[in-house]
C-alpha cells in the first residue's frame, strides 16, 4: 500500500516509520525550526527507496545556496534517480537536476507545473517560492501560492506556511494590508512559522513603521527565534528598525548578541551580517573590528561565484576589513562566472559584477565611479535576487555615494524618491536635513549615529 502525507500526496517507497520522519522534516522546515535534515536522513535510513527524502535532502542542501551544498545535492539527485517515483516526485527530481546544473529559472518553472498539478504539494510550493526570492521573481512570489490555496483550508497541516508565503509575495509586490493581514493570520495559526513572522516584518519596513515593527518583533520573541534557523535574519530585521530609529548602540548589541553572535559561516548569516556592517559603514560608525572576524569567514568560499547575490555581501566584507586581495578573488571568479553556463552568468553580469565593482569603489573613496555604476542598476537590481528590504542597501550606497561626491541634485531626487515611499521614516528626515544643509564637501567622512 502507498504511503500518504498529510496533504494526500503520494509517497513512493515510504514505510510507515519513513513517512513519518518525512512529515516531521517538513513540518519543521515549514516553520524554520529544528533540524529537518536530521528527519530528513531518518527518513532516508529507514525507507532508503523512497525518492521523496532524497528530494527533501537535495532541496535543504540548494536552497541555502552554500557552495558545498552542490555536491551533496547532486549525489542525493542520483540516488533519488535509481528508484521508481510517482509524476509529483519526477517533478521535483527534474526542478532539482536543473538547479544543481545552474538552472535556476528552469527550476522554478519546473515547480511551478508540480504546483499547477499538486497544489497540496508544500515542498514544491515552498522550494519554488524561494527559486522565485532569490530570482528576484516577485510577481511569482505571490501568484505561485495564490494559485494553490483554494485547495488549502484553516484544518490542513502547514495551511499556515502557505498564508506566510503569500503574505510576503503580496509584500513584495507592493499590496501591504493584504500582506499584513496574511502574515498575522498565519502566525494566529502557527506562532513558531518565522516566514510569516519575517513578511510581516517586511510589511513594516517598507511602510517606515519602525515602532510598530519593534512592537511587533519584541512581542513573542521565543516564538519566532528558540532553534530557528531563520532567527538572525529576523534579528536582523529589529536591528533594521533601530538603525532608521537612530540606535547604533542598540544595533550593534543586536549585532554581537544575535546576528552574529556565533560567528557563523552559514553563508545566508554572513549576507545579514555584511549587510548590517555596511549600513553602519555608510552612516560612518565605527565598528571596530567585526569587519575582520566577518572577512575571515568569507575568505574561503571568496571564489565560489555561485550566487551573485552572495558575491555581493562577500565583497561588502573585504571591503570593509580592507582587504583587496580577497576582493580581487571576488571579482576575478565573477568574470569566470559569466561565462559559465547557467543562469548565474546573467545574474551576475547584470548585477552582481557592477555591483561588486560599486562597493570596490566606494571603499576607495572613488565616489563618482561608485554612483556611475550603481544608477542604470536601478530598474534591475531584482535580477540578482533579495528582497525589497535587502536590494534598499543599493539605493542607500547609491545615496551616500552622491552625497559625498558633492552631487547634490541627485542626491536630492533620489531623498525625495524615497520619502516619498516612506514618508514617516526618521532616517529619512535625516537625509532630508543633509541636503537641506546644501552641498557637502567631496570624500567627506561622517558620523552619522
Amino acid at each position: 500500500m502507498t504511503a500518504r502525507d498529510s496533504q494526500g500526496n503520494a509517497i513512493t517507497g515510504a514505510s510507515a516509520e519513513g513517512a513519518a520522519y518525512y512529515e516531521q522534516a517538513l513540518k519543521l522546515l515549514l516553520c524554520y525550526i529544528g533540524d529537518p535534515l536530521a528527519e530528513t536522513e531518518a527518513a532516508i535510513a529507514t525507507s532508503p527507496r523512497m525518492p521523496m527524502a532524497y528530494a527533501l535532502k537535495a532541496w535543504l542542501h540548494l536552497l541555502g545556496t552554500e557552495p558545498g551544498g552542490l555536491a551533496i545535492a547532486r549525489a542525493a539527485l542520483q540516488s533519488a534517480r535509481t528508484l521508481p517515483a510517482h509524476p509529483r516526485e519526477e517533478g521535483h527530481l527534474r526542478a532539482i537536476a536543473s538547479l544543481v546544473e545552474g538552472r535556476w529559472h528552469e527550476a522554478a518553472d519546473t515547480l511551478e507545473d508540480v504546483s499547477i498539478q499538486f497544489p497540496r504539494d508544500p515542498l514544491a510550493l515552498l522550494a519554488g517560492h524561494q527559486l522565485d526570492f532569490f530570482t528576484g521573481d516577485a510577481r511569482m512570489l505571490r501568484d505561485r501560492i495564490a494559485r494553490a490555496l483554494p485547495a488549502w483550508s484553516d484544518g490542513m497541516p502547514g495551511y499556515h506556511a502557505l498564508l506566510g508565503m503569500h503574505a510576503f509575495g503580496l509584500e513584495e509586490t507592493g499590496e501591504y494590508a493584504l500582506a499584513e493581514a496574511s502574515g498575522r493570520r498565519a502566525i494566529d495559526l502557527e506562532p513558531r512559522d518565522g516566514w510569516a513572522q519575517h513578511a510581516v516584518v517586511h510589511v513594516m519596513e517598507m511602510q517606515g513603521r519602525h515602532a510598530d515593527g519593534i512592537a511587533w518583533m519584541r512581542a513573542d520573541p521565543d516564538a519566532w527565534s528558540r532553534d530557528s534557523f531563520f532567527a538572525v535574519h529576523n534579528w536582523w530585521h529589529l536591528a533594521l528598525f533601530h538603525l532608521d530609529l537612530g540606535e547604533p548602540e542598540e544595533v550593534l548589541r543586536l549585532y554581537d548578541g544575535k546576528i552574529d553572535a556565533k560567528a557563523s559561516t552559514i553563508v545566508l548569516e554572513m549576507i545579514d551580517a555584511s549587510a548590517m556592517l555596511w549600513r553602519l559603514h555608510l552612516r560612518g560608525i565605527d565598528v571596530g573590528r567585526r569587519w575582520e572576524s566577518l572577512a575571515d569567514r568569507w575568505e574561503p568560499i571568496a571564489g565560489a561565484a555561485n550566487y551573485a547575490f552572495n558575491d555581493a555581501h562577500a565583497m561588502m566584507a573585504f571591503v570593509g576589513a580592507h582587504r583587496p586581495a580577497a576582493a580581487g578573488t571576488v571579482l576575478e571568479a565573477q568574470l569566470a562566472a559569466m561565462d559559465a553556463p547557467g543562469d548565474n552568468a546573467a545574474f551576475t553580469r547584470e548585477v552582481g559584477y557592477p555591483v561588486a565593482l560599486a562597493l570596490r569603489a566606494f571603499g576607495e573613496g572613488d565616489y563618482a565611479q561608485c554612483v556611475s555604476l550603481l544608477r542604470p542598476l536601478h530598474p534591475i537590481a531584482h535580477h540578482f535576487g533579495g528582497s525589497h528590504a535587502q536590494r534598499d542597501l543599493l539605493d542607500l550606497t547609491l545615496l551616500e555615494a552622491a552625497l559625498r561626491d558633492g552631487q547634490h541634485a541627485l542626491a536630492s531626487a533620489l531623498i525625495a524618491q524615497r520619502s516619498a515611499a516612506r514618508p514617516t521614516s526618521s532616517f529619512t528626515r535625516t537625509l532630508q536635513a543633509r541636503v537641506a544643509a546644501g552641498p557637502e564637501p567631496a570624500h567627506l567622512e561622517r558620523n552619522a549615529a
